[in-house]
């Protein structure tokens, strides 16, 4: 491409021969620029093919601009295969079906967008599976995994996905329709002569390994072996053919599954046990060592793990498999378990070590480059004691674990990529370990391939001779090197390209402290690294993220996709108008700020708080969206109605169609809402004209906070909680309302005759709104006025009990982060409890009424994300009410679902989980929804009346079984 007109000429063509999307805006370019890995390429445009005649149309006006292309899948990739300058082929829009399955053959017909989830959900009913299973299972495309190859932690029982693949569906570059299989099926001309001119070289070149991944399988071709171009085809990343269509091997699943958990003293020491397990013909032999581990408290007694999974026709069979694996293991300690849940959550520690691993345990940034490499299962333990020296050596740190029974080491080393020494060190560190492992017979690659990462250094493992036959093979399938330049033949080095060059030296100015990060909002951005666990099609269990992306199935509405999105903002190439960005703002507005990745991501991106930051710099000096004054400014005007005693005047409004639809209209609010009913008496003033059933106990004191929503919307919570501690023997008090005027005498805690005089009331608020709007400089001022408040309070022992969720997640974590210049924020957030965690706490032999009834609902995000609900289920249990609440996100998500144009969305989020879960459940049920967003989400959506836990609690004290307000 040499300018404007041959862009547009690209583009016009494209979209003349294409039937699906074409898109060469910001957007598409800048959400693509990324894998998974340390590169970043910045593609011209991005093409969501429907069929192979798409990609046949795409690949001809490709070859005649000459422009390179790169196929896509998830984008998942480690090691920058995956991105390309050209045009990027998306098979995740369009072509991501199953086409057949044939349980009978046990064979399925797919297509590369499918993800693999989706195949094992479809196979699971036949008792069926397809055998590899990276960790990015949900999220990961079968294309992908054919383009690397991947394996998963079941490799050691199935193989690799190159074993499982029987026959491929291929477009060369230049057109022609292939169908590679066994027996020189589907061979581009002139590749068997290739071959059988290098027999020796192919004979004696190729490490014998489980999990050979580097450079092309051309082995696979030897009439030995059964001559199969589709077997070669896999792990060739992009760069021979373009996959339209796969059969592809299913196996039989076990009926019953155990896993025995072995411990020993260090990773060494698994390691050397890992290949004499093989024996047992265990379905896995993963590893990994304390380092990686945020907690070790579900795990045996040890500084390192093995996890042998077993199978059987029955729990029993599988069980003593797993118990026959401990009794021959010399372990320190030992766990079997067959219970599924429990299985899922150990395994859960073991899938997120891609993402967890990208911070070491004291915070410093650990990346990928060398995530894969792979030895002789009977040498890993010595592998990995020089690998820990060599890391000693160069001063860099590093945590493996992996796929121990396949010699295959995952690792995230603290490379420093930002700096000219950082990178020299990367390459010298690159250089030694790719002849470290080498030296003890194993592959630069063991799972995720070469790519950038690695196809440089390829000539140490194999030797020229057989990188230039690499070289000839690309020459045969693709000899106008059209496809995905730059990866495995004729490589870019590997210290080019490295995605962190283009960001901001120095640090940016915001509003929040980033203590995670050191203060520094690139660091913050960067910890999106890719894995994509915000691109899963469903919330499993509890999680929570990404709600936005499950209901669009948009890669911009993802968390990854938002991270993208702010990478290239501060890298200003792509996203030239920094903080005033409209695709940033746009991606932005359907972000729920439900927290879920805060939790769920594991490496901790928190895209509420850089929404929020975004948010405040985006609108900084200008008019905001109406919402943001309508909702924003909500505590304001709620204050303003319990002030002139209003309340039944606005509710009289808003329920007459004129006027709330003019009401809607000028607030910024969806039409299909409806507006909130305002207490006519809000819980404050309750509480001053209260007369308690019984004169205060001398039991604990605790603070109880009077939220917007429980002040003004919902005071029946608030009267429930009271009840509910009181009867718990608490002694219950509000925060103090007198606030002094002027300066503090001395040292900011005696106060002058004058200024008591000049003290003003006014109420706590925890900013919330505001937060979730970005008026981050309104929110200052509002958290500032609740400190000065809350002082006496501070001064004392008592507990802060938070009824609403949100409220107390706030409190709890973005107000010292905004005000992380004043102490006494981090004060109150460590005294911030939730009602169950009050009761927990401070009233531990109290015993809650028994009510011995099922309950539904959902568990609200901000509660799974900051602040665990595990004293909730505790207490439920204590209460008898039997069952689990879901996982997701309610859809409302405070102003979110309120705001003009998020109903749609908004209403897709509750359906995921929420309502269907009310209208399965008996009849009994109890319909719990601690917060106010959840509550009216039900209300509004499935006319049903969910409450708050107080709620239920003081109803069953007062023997009524319900508690109207």
């Amino acid at each position: 491409m040499t300018g404007r007109t041959d862009l547009r000429e690209l583009r016009a063509g494209l979209a003349a021969a294409v039937r699906g999307e074409v898109d060469f805006g910001t957007t598409a370019r800048a959400l693509t620029t990324m894998d998974a890995s340390n590169y970043r390429r910045v593609p011209l445009g991005v093409v969501s093919p429907r069929d192979a005649d798409d990609v046949a149309a795409a690949l001809s006006v490709c070859r005649t601009h000459g422009v390179p292309v790169v196929a896509r899948g998830g984008g998942t990739s480690i090691a920058g295969q995956a991105t390309g300058t050209g045009v990027v082929l998306d098979f995740t829009r369009h072509m991501n079906r199953l086409l057949s399955l044939d349980p009978e053959a046990r064979t399925a017909v797919v297509q590369p967008g499918l993800v693999l989830d989706r195949l094992q959900e479809a196979a699971a009913p036949y008792g069926l599976r397809f055998g590899p299973d990276p960790s990015t299972h949900s999220r990961c495309t079968l294309g992908g995994m054919i383009g690397n190859n991947s394996c998963g932690s079941h490799s050691v029982a199935w193989g690799t996905t190159a074993d499982n693949v029987r026959e491929l569906s291929v477009l060369t570059p230049r057109g022609e329709r292939l169908r590679p299989g066994p027996g020189w099926a589907g061979a581009p001309a002139g590749l068997r002569e290739l071959v059988d001119g290098e027999l020796a070289r192919l004979r004696t070149g190729f490490p014998e390994l489980p999990r050979r991944i580097s450079g092309y399988a051309v082995d696979a071709l030897l009439p030995e072996r059964g001559a199969d171009v589709a077997r070669s085809f896999c792990g060739s990343e992009g760069t021979l053919g373009v996959l339209t269509e796969a059969v592809v091997d299913l196996v039989r699943a076990p009926r019953a599954r155990a896993l025995a958990v072995l411990a020993y003293a260090d990773e060494s020491g698994a390691a050397e046990a890992a290949a004499g397990l093989l024996e047992h013909r265990p379905l896995t032999v993963e590893g990994m060592a304390a380092d990686l581990v945020p907690s070790a408290a579900d795990l045996p007694r040890g500084g390192a793990w093995l996890f042998v999974e077993t199978g059987g026709e029955t729990e029993a069979e599988a069980r003593a498999r797993a118990e026959a694996v401990v009794r021959t293991a010399d372990v320190l300690d030992a766990l079997v378990v067959t219970d599924p849940a429990r299985q899922r959550a150990l395994w859960r520690i073991r899938e997120d070590a891609s993402g967890t691993a990208t911070r070491m345990p004291d915070g410093t940034e650990a990346w990928p480059g060398w995530e894969d490499c792979a030895v002789p299962p009977a040498r890993l333990g010595a592998y990995l004691r020089d690998f820990r020296r060599l890391l000693a050596d160069h001063g860099l740190r590093g945590t493996p674990y992996g796929h121990f029974g396949d010699g295959c080491i995952h690792v995230r080393i603290d490379f420093d990529l930002l700096t000219g020494p950082g990178v020299a060190r990367f390459r010298r560190f690159s250089e030694d370990l790719a002849d470290l492992v080498v030296a003890h017979g194993g592959s630069l690659s063991g799972e995720h391939g070469d790519g950038q990462a690695r196809a440089e250094l390829l000539p140490r493992m194999y030797g020229a001779g057989t990188v230039a036959l690499f070289a000839r093979v690309k020459g045969v399938w693709d000899p106008d090197d059209l496809l995905n330049p730059g990866v495995l033949v004729r490589p870019a080095p590997l210290d080019a390209n490295l995605r962190f060059s283009a960001l901001p030296r120095g640090p940016v100015d915001v509003a929040f402290g980033y203590p995670a990060d050191g203060g520094d909002f690139s660091a913050a951005v960067r910890r999106c690294v890719g894995v994509a666990k915000c691109r899963t099609a469903s919330a499993s269990g509890p999680a929570v993220m990404c709600p936005s992306f499950r209901a669009t199935g948009e890669e911009e509405h993802s968390t990854r996709g938002r991270a993208r999105l702010l990478h290239e903002m501060l890298a200003g190439e792509l996203v030239t108008d920094g903080w005033r960005s409209t695709e940033v703002r746009d991606a932005l507005d359907l972000c729920l700020s439900c927290k879920g990745c805060r939790s769920d991501c594991p490496v901790g991106v928190d895209m509420a708080t850089y929404k929020a930051e975004f948010l405040h710099h985006h609108y900084a000096g200008r008019r905001r969206p109406a919402a943001h004054y309508a909702m924003g400014w909500l505590p304001v005007w709620l204050a303003w109605v319990a002030r002139t005693g209003s309340a039944a005047l606005v509710n009289a409004g808003a329920s007459v169609g004129p006027l709330a639809r003019a009401a809607k209209r000028l607030g910024g609010i969806a039409p299909e809402r409806e507006i909130p009913r305002v207490a006519g008496e809000t819980f404050t003033r309750w509480w001053r004209g209260r007369r308690p059933a019984a004169p205060p106990g001398d039991g604990p004191l605790v603070v109880l906070w009077p939220d917007t929503f429980t002040e003004h919307l919902s005071p029946s919570v608030g009267r429930a909680a009271v009840r509910v501690l009181e009867a718990a023997g608490l002694r219950v008090a509000l925060p103090p309302t007198l606030r002094m005027r002027g300066r503090p005498v001395g040292d900011g805690r005696s106060r002058s005759a004058a200024r008591l005089l000049t003290a003003r009331r006014s109420r706590v608020c925890c900013g919330l709104t505001y937060l979730s709007t970005g008026q981050l400089d309104r929110a200052r001022a509002v958290l500032r006025r609740t400190l000065d408040l809350m002082e006496p309070v501070l001064a004392a022992d008592a507990p802060v009990v938070v009824l609403e969720p949100s409220c107390a997640a706030a409190l709890r974590t973005d107000a010292p982060e905004l005000l992380h210049d004043d102490p006494r924020a981090a004060r109150l957030a460590a005294r911030v409890l939730t009602f169950a965690e009050a009761l927990e706490r401070h009233a531990p032999d109290w015993t809650p009424p028994s009510l011995d009834r099922p309950v539904v609902g959902q568990t609200h995000c901000h509660q799974h994300a900051v602040l665990g609900s595990a004293a909730d289920r505790r207490l439920r249990a204590a209460a008898g009410l039997t069952g689990e609440l879901s996982g997701g996100c309610c859809g409302l998500a405070g102003n979110f679902g309120f705001e003009r144009g998020h109903h749609e969305v908004s209403t897709a989020c509750a359906e995921e989980h929420l309502l269907p879960s009310v209208r399965e459940a008996p009849e009994d049920a109890v319909v719990l929804a601690d917060g106010f967003s959840c509550r009216t989400q039900l209300e509004q959506l499935a006319g049903v009346r969910g409450r708050h836990l107080a709620e239920v609690l003081a109803a069953a004290l007062d023997g009524t079984g319900t508690e109207d307000g």
